[in-house]
């Protein structure tokens, strides 16, 4: 399958200390990955190299076939869905639901002058639809759950028919109920044939939706396991990355883990 993803020998070097330590990974376009690890692992700089916002000390990065430091990023960019708290940040509190999701096709946050056609509109309504947000179209951003801001978020960065869609802690301080929704509808997308790459930062495994195929395991910025789900999420390997005894058990595709005294 077509690669949208590749790192080869990539470093990130910030204040003497290597964020990003030699990691060579790739991505296909059919694949669903899911990187854990502790904090400060560099998972969060993976994903803004995926994102074209950062380039790699050394080593090569291409993305959609285009390396980084040879390509125009803007012109990329759009090509790439993201969704993280750090987006939802910037995105004005009085805008509404319809218009956040909209504006991605500007790739601009917060509507002003531009003009949409009637298919961006219809679009952005479908895209609500899916993602169970359709009857908050009219509502204000900044009066939503933390779960339907999260949603908005997903469905914004899906607006645009990316190839290649990262998701940065999507179900972080999310309560119980807002979670398992959340998790289930990233289970249907992640298993329609129609969806693209998808590369999603968590801590937890509880977090891993159904349909992800794909794993990739760092500690202090090297990968402890990459591959397949189901043979590189063990309990050794989370026990490696997480530096404490680890037990892993696993039902109906949902995984659960716990630290063994």
């Amino acid at each position: 399958m077509p690669q949208v993803l590749e790192f080869s020998d990539v470093v990130v070097r910030r204040n003497s200390r290597n964020i990003v330590d030699h990691l060579s990974w790739s991505v296909a376009d059919n694949e669903r990955w899911v990187i854990l690890g502790p904090n400060g692992a560099g998972k969060t700089t993976l994903l803004q190299l995926a994102d074209t916002l950062m380039h790699p000390t050394s080593g090569t990065v291409a993305v959609l076939g285009e390396q980084l430091g040879r390509t125009d990023v803007f012109e990329l960019r759009p090509r790439i869905g993201f969704a993280s708290s750090a987006m939802a940040r910037q995105i004005p509190v009085d805008e509404t639901v319809l218009n956040v999701v909209l504006t991605a096709a500007y790739s601009v946050v917060g509507r002003w002058r531009e003009d949409y056609e009637d298919i961006d509109e219809r679009r952005a309504l479908r895209v609500l639809a899916e993602w169970r947000l359709d009857h908050l179209a009219d509502r204000l951003f900044g009066t939503l759950s933390d779960g339907e801001q999260k949603r908005v978020q997903i469905a914004r960065a899906i607006m645009t028919d990316p190839e290649l869609l990262l998701l940065d802690e999507p179900s972080a301080s999310l309560d119980l109920g807002a979670r398992e929704e959340l998790l289930a509808l990233l289970s249907g997308y992640a298993q329609a044939p129609t969806t693209p790459a998808m590369i999603m930062v968590t801590h937890h495994v509880e977090e891993i939706p159904v349909g992800f195929t794909h794993v990739l395991l760092i500690r202090d910025g090297r990968a402890v396991a990459s591959g397949p789900l189901a043979e590189n999420l063990t309990a050794e390997t989370l026990s490696e990355t997480f530096g404490a005894r680890i037990v892993l058990s696993e039902d109906n595709g949902r995984y659960a883990a716990r630290a063994e005294h």
